[in-house]
Formats: structure tokens, sequence, C-alpha cells
């Protein structure tokens, strides 16, 4: 992409801590990412399966990150669509792009996991059907079209957020139909499931996204989502990362997408996982062949989940000697972002 590279940073929001100072954690690693100059954060939605992921409801949590910051952008990635109402998503999230000064990203997806859905009463089966109705509902009401055949329109209003909208895919056919609807993208942290390595099996995807996008190139947005854990050596990265790596692992056995008997290093590449030296990241970021083709690198330490102050150490190294060998430049934190820093 000739557009300057952005860099996200991605949370599931793990931790064993109790919920409240989960969550005012976690606010000030995003407080911290504004100042570092990231240009984006994102939080996962899970449901009941804290090993997973420990945040149901994406934009109260978001709503005290904006409270906190001033330019960062404010992401979803992503609200599994098919368990909510379309329009109380476009209600919420069109009440937090007020209060952020239009700063969300809203990515949605078709979900996964059947014990989800069967507890809220919906039918996995139907989830990519289900998904793609919800998703022109949504469409349709954040850009101030009447509402399911009334006169009733959306407030408040949320100017240009219906550009706005990213959907996962998990396919190549996926991939080339969220590009065919004018959506932005997001490819997940790996290809889970696929034996060929995750940046080989989803350039394509991104390339067919590409070659459905209607609009023109200036437009597009592909949001590429890597597991990273950067820091002194790769001795000390894989002290941080194998336990949660392992763990993760055996929930991949379990469910079979993954195979039993590998090594921790053969979880990591499955993981696809950068770790080690900011430098040692840095190269093997760099030679990802889905790199070129993404406007946005959305990185995370998933499933790891250090504590603060390392997570912050960890988004310094980032920031300062990751990204910015991929090309990319921090944004300015101008005076008035500082004073809410302080």
């Amino acid at each position: 992409m000739s557009v300057p590279l952005r860099l996200g940073f991605l949370t599931h929001l793990h931790g064993v801590a109790e919920p409240r100072r989960l969550y005012r954690d976690y606010v000030e690693l995003f407080v911290a990412a504004e100042e570092l100059g990231f240009d984006s954060c994102w939080v996962a939605q899970h449901h009941f399966d804290a090993s997973a992921g420990g945040l149901p409801s994406p934009f109260p949590f978001l709503a005290s990150v904006a409270e906190r910051t001033h330019r960062i952008r404010l992401g979803t990635a992503v609200v599994t669509l098919p368990l909510e109402d379309p329009i109380r998503v476009a209600e919420d999230a069109a009440v937090l792009d007020a209060l952020s000064g239009g700063r969300v990203e809203l990515g949605v997806g078709s979900g996964t996991d059947p014990a989800t859905f069967a507890a809220f009463g919906k039918n996995a089966e139907r989830r990519r059907e289900d998904n793609s109705a919800a998703v022109a509902v949504l469409t349709a009401a954040l850009a101030g079209h009447p509402i399911q055949g009334t006169g009733l329109r959306l407030q408040p209003i949320a100017p240009g957020l219906a550009g706005r909208v990213w959907q996962a895919a998990f396919s190549r056919g996926g991939a080339a139909y969220v590009g065919g609807h004018g959506s932005r993208l997001l490819l997940n942290r790996a290809a889970f499931g696929s034996d060929g390595r995750t940046d080989d099996v989803q350039e394509s995807w991104a390339k067919a996204y590409l070659a459905a996008y209607p609009g023109s190139a200036d437009q597009v947005r592909i949001g590429l989502s890597r597991g990273v854990y950067p820091a002194a050596d790769k001795r000390a990265a894989k002290a941080v990362i194998e336990a949660p790596v392992l763990r993760m692992a055996e929930r991949m056995i379990r469910a079979r997408r993954f195979p039993a008997g590998l090594s921790p290093e053969e979880y990591f590449e499955r993981m696809h996982i950068s770790y080690g030296s900011p430098e040692e990241v840095a190269e093997r970021l760099a030679g990802d062949r889905v790199l070129p083709l993404a406007t946005d690198l959305i990185v995370q330490f998933s499933p790891a989940a250090p504590p603060l102050d390392a997570a912050i150490t960890a988004l310094e190294l980032l920031a300062t000697r990751v990204a910015p060998a991929l090309g990319w430049k921090p944004a300015a934190v101008d005076a008035q972002a500082k004073a809410l820093l302080i």
C-alpha cells in the first residue's frame, strides 16, 4: 500500500485480577498507547469464557477509554453481530462516536462458538447468513436511512461511521464478500485450522478483498492482526508467553484445530507469533507476506497477559524500535492530549 502504515494495539483483556482492577489496568494501557503515538486501540468481545477474553461489552469499556484519551482511534475486533440486535449496536456505537469525537472503528464478525450461540438462543449454523443480514441493517442505520421500513432514523446521528465498519474474514471467499460490500477488512492473527503458514494463506484473502473492493484505492483499509511479544531477547520473551501459548494450544487441540504433541516453538508458529528482541520481531514482521497489502498493523500480546508495567514496556519497544523499522511513524501527541494524560 502507498498510504502510511497505521499501528494499532488489540487486547482480549486477559488477566486474573478482579474485573474492576482488570478493566482499569487496560484503560491505563490504552492511555499509554496513545502517549506512545499508536494510531488505534482495539478490544475483542468474548462471552462467558474468561480464558478466551474478559470483555463481553466493548462499548462501555471504550467509553471509559474515550474519557481518558484524545486522539487514539477506538476499535472493536470484533462484535459478534449475529448475537446482537444490529440497531442496538448502531445506537451504542453512535453514542460512543459522539462521546469520543468521531473516533470509533466498528469491527464486526460472525462468531464461531456453538455454545455461546446456544446460550443466546441463536442458531450457530445460520451465523454467516444472520451476520450478512445484520451488517446490512447496521450500515443502513448508521448511514441515516429509515430503519426497517419505518420513518425512524438513528439518533444520535453518527457522521461517517457507516464508512468505518470493518468486517472480519476467515476465508478467501469471505474476504471477497467483505470487499464487494465496501467494508474495511480485518484479518485474524493466525489462520487457525490451516496447515499452511498464516501469511501464505491470508495473502490470497487480502488480494481477493482488493479485487472485489468497489471504491478507489485510497479508501481501502486492511487491518492485519499479529501476535507479538518484544523483550530483551528470545529467552526473555519465551518466559512470558510460553505458558499461555500452551494453554491456548490445549484448547485448540480439544477443538481439533491443532494437532497434539508439537513443541512449544511449533505452537508459536501455529499462532504466527513474532517474539524475541525488537530486532527479531521487526525482522519477522517485515517478512510477512500480507504486510505490504495492509494499511493497519494491529499487534496483540494475546494469549499472553503481562502485568501492566511489563505490557507498557513491550508497547514502548513496539513504538520505538519495532514499528519504526517497518516504516511506521508515531502520531504526534499535542498539548491537549498531554493534559489529559497527566
